[in-house]
């Protein structure tokens, strides 16, 4: 079903991922789609993999303020305006609170919150005049606490409470917002991080016991997710922070 017909998504964090996923599952639905990331190639294979036409691909960094701009005035210049507006642009570090450094905790501010306030702004006269919807990509580890991932952790929690509020200022506005809570996912954003294949293989493995379900998802898992919280069968739920993750947030230290 091609629900989201003359839809327009805006994804940032498209080059992999759950990026690339949202944003190939959003053209495979109908929409246009602008997608947003630091690497040109991975977003030429994005595009590839949503085998549209409309497409507009925009290299660009969420932590500079013009590429902000440009990221926003591209899109509605290209497609008329915004309808789904998708933060999915994250990363992750690791760092305990003796540990972490000034430079650290606002580069992982910088980008996993400060980026989705501002293009939140950025977009909001659109998603106001078209009735659209943000979903913004946080973590389980935004609901529970782990060890040394300290930055990241408070990162996502704080992505999860400026979900909520901006969700209650712009209910009346006729704009939803919405966040995806994801567990371990399979994608490159631990491997960026800088581990390493072998420490990022036992990770997998310790995970499929650490996931009730036994297994990490997919980004095709969450991207289905995220447009359904993006869809019109969705049009009654705001403010909610939705986890995806096996159970692992249910989960007690083992």
């Amino acid at each position: 079903m091609r629900e989201f017909e003359n839809k327009v998504a805006l994804v940032t964090g498209a080059t992999s991922g759950i990026g690339r996923a949202c944003a190939v599952a959003f053209a495979h639905a109908g929409a246009k789609i602008s997608i947003t990331g630091r690497r040109e190639e991975g977003l030429k294979e994005t595009a590839m993999k949503a085998a549209t036409s409309d497409v507009e691909a925009i290299v660009a960094d969420v932590t500079e303020e013009e590429d902000r701009k440009e990221i926003v005035h591209r899109t509605t210049t290209r497609f008329g305006g915004i309808d789904v507006l998708v933060n999915c642009a994250g990363i992750i570090g690791t760092g305990t609170v003796e540990t972490t450094t000034l430079e650290q905790w606002d580069e992982m501010f910088d980008v996993n919150l400060r980026s989705v306030f501002r293009l939140t702004q950025l977009a909001l006269s659109s998603l106001i005049a078209r009735k659209g919807n943000i979903v913004n990509i946080s973590s389980v580890a935004g609901i529970r606490s782990f060890p040394n991932v300290l930055a990241y952790c408070v990162s996502k929690a704080a992505l999860d409470q400026f979900t909520r509020c901006a969700s209650l200022e712009l209910a009346t506005r006729g704009v939803r917002v919405n966040a995806v809570n994801p567990g371990v996912v399979l994608t490159n954003l631990h491997r960026a991080s800088g581990m390493d294949e072998e420490t990022y293989g036992k990770f997998l493995e310790r995970s499929k016991e650490t996931h009730p379900i036994g297994r990490v998802g997919t980004p095709e898992e969450v991207a289905d997710l995220v447009l359904f919280l993006a869809s019109d069968k969705a049009r009654w739920i705001t403010g909610v922070t939705y986890s995806i993750d096996g159970g692992r947030a249910n989960t007690c230290a083992r």
